[in-house]
């Protein structure tokens, strides 16, 4: 599957540097989701994504406030570099 054009905004707000506060973890999840990746959940907070490749992205929800800590955001640039996605 292919990001649309608001999830690919997201993804230039992801490789923003330095990296944007507002970003909504649900949304990261639905971009996660529409590259490929099936989601799991852990215990407690716990969340993660596997793509098919086998390649895992692993956080816990931020609570009780609904947007992405920069380390989610560090990570997730970092999950994304490796299936070759950025912002360019």
């Amino acid at each position: 599957m292919k990001p649309n054009r608001k999830q690919m905004k997201l993804v230039e707000s992801v490789f923003a540097v330095p990296p944007r506060a507002n970003i909504k973890f649900a949304d990261i999840e639905k971009l996660v989701i529409s590259i490929g990746a099936t989601k799991f959940e852990g215990s407690g907070s716990q969340v993660g994504f596997v793509m098919p490749s086998g390649l895992k992205w692993e956080a816990h929800w931020p609570h009780p406030q609904k947007e992405a800590k920069k380390y989610h955001i560090e990570s997730l640039r970092d999950f994304l570099s490796k299936l070759e996605i950025s912002d360019e």
